[in-house]
């Protein structure tokens, strides 16, 4: 065991820092980790919008007049809507300061790069705008990698020295806006060509391009089951050596995902059908049901089952964190990294948990997430009330029990050994 243990550290922890420690990864983790907290506020509006309560809608016209939603979805529109813009100017910033690059002209770059290349509408009127579709998750992959390009052409006129340098008696702020002309301008001429060559193809745009032969291929793939699974697997293993599992899987999936949960939001605010059983929501709130692993029914053994003094502690230090899914007091403290007995059901908990939820709402039994963007340290049943409504909750309960059920063999045989060399050593300090 301890071989097979060396020899697959070797193979995957060298692979887990690399993309850890990647920079366009650690871009994409910031510009998410950086907007998160809008995309929450909009989620939180949308469902004050559409709250699935019998008489809510008619009870708020009564109140606030026949359009009284759009006090709710404008400021839906301004958050969610547009997340693109958000994550570009997030990710920008990332990398500028990856590359110790002036942040506010590598974030007005990657900008107007990326409405350069964001289609747009001609009125009647004369008067041109641009569908809020193109700046929501339709256009989440198109604005990540105008971010990347954008910036990295920055860094390389930086590089080159091609600025226009003012004397040290001119005010630094009237400086930075000088030494940023050459690099923008160089970012438009590059971005325009791009645009005018889409323009002379089928496509029309870069947007239409990149959605038909990347954010399409790549959200289909992520929505599937087996897909699911096989990062579950892989998040599982890189927290057994100890590396932070979700933070690796969230800089790769996490965008998928959120387009996902994108697509669910605008559905469920129009009204329509939602389209996806796997995204964002259903990562966090069916599977990670006290952090990964699916804890929380661990720390409820721990606290309320342990015999051994050693666990009882853990079980009181653990069971308040694992309620808002923080997880690592059990992952270090029990401990799980390199134990490979708890192994086991910490990596096949949240692949029953997954396959429980995918089936309930595949079913029919569960209705699929709304689109809410809740915190991630939303306490379990409450998460699932709030996205997929009382029957979430219900949910939520059931695989408590059977993560409880899961995780007691190994628990009980960690404690009964715990125990047991407490006693001995009570033994011979008697």
């Amino acid at each position: 065991m301890q071989k097979f243990i060396e020899a697959l550290e070797s193979k995957m922890a060298p692979i887990a820092f690399k993309l850890d420690s990647n920079r366009y990864i650690t871009a994409i983790k910031d510009g998410f980790f950086g907007v998160m907290s809008l995309l929450i506020i909009g989620s939180v509006f949308l469902l004050l919008a559409n709250l699935p309560i019998n008489g809510y809608a008619e009870f708020m016209a009564s109140i606030l007049g026949k359009n009284w939603s759009t006090y709710f979805t404008v400021p839906y529109d301004v958050t969610m809507n547009i997340m693109t813009i958000y994550v570009v100017i997030a990710m920008a910033r990332s990398l500028a300061k990856t590359y110790k690059l002036d942040s506010i002209a590598s974030i007005t770059s990657a900008v107007v790069a990326f409405l350069l290349l964001t289609p747009t509408l001609e009125f009647k009127d004369g008067g041109f705008g641009i569908p809020l579709n193109n700046l929501s998750a339709s256009g989440l992959f198109l604005g990540m990698l105008t971010a990347v390009l954008s910036v990295e052409i920055v860094r390389f006129v930086d590089k080159k020295g091609w600025k226009i340098k003012m004397p040290d008696s001119v005010p630094e702020n009237v400086s930075r806006s000088f030494s940023a002309l050459i690099p923008g301008l160089i970012v438009i001429i590059v971005f325009n060509f791009i645009r005018i060559g889409f323009s002379l193809t089928s496509f029309a745009t870069v947007q239409d391009f990149i959605f038909h032969y990347l954010q399409i291929p790549l959200t289909s793939l992520g929505s599937t089951l087996p897909a699911m699974l096989i990062v579950t697997v892989f998040e599982g293993i890189l927290w057994f050596f100890g590396i932070h599992g979700s933070n690796v899987v969230g800089g790769i999936m996490q965008p998928i995902w959120l387009a996902l949960t994108a697509d669910n939001a605008a559905a469920f605010a129009a009204g329509d059908t939602l389209p996806h059983i796997i995204n964002y929501q259903f990562y966090s709130n069916f599977m990670k049901i006290g952090g990964f692993g699916s804890t929380f029914g661990l720390a409820i053994l721990l606290l309320f089952a342990a015999k051994s003094s050693q666990y009882k502690a853990l079980g009181k230090l653990a069971i308040a964190p694992g309620f808002f899914g923080i997880n690592e007091p059990i992952i270090f403290g029990l401990p799980i990294v390199l134990n490979p007995i708890m192994l086991i059901p910490f990596v096949l908990t949240p692949i029953i948990m997954c396959v429980i939820a995918y089936f309930s709402m595949s079913s029919g039994l569960v209705p699929y997430t709304n689109g809410t963007n809740i915190p991630w340290t939303t306490p379990p049943i409450i998460a699932g009330f709030l996205v997929s409504g009382w029957k979430g909750a219900l949910l939520n309960v059931v695989q408590i029990v059977i993560s409880m059920a899961i995780y007691y063999p190994f628990f009980k045989s960690a404690d009964r050994m715990a125990y047991k060399l407490e006693k001995e050593q009570e033994q011979k300090s008697a």
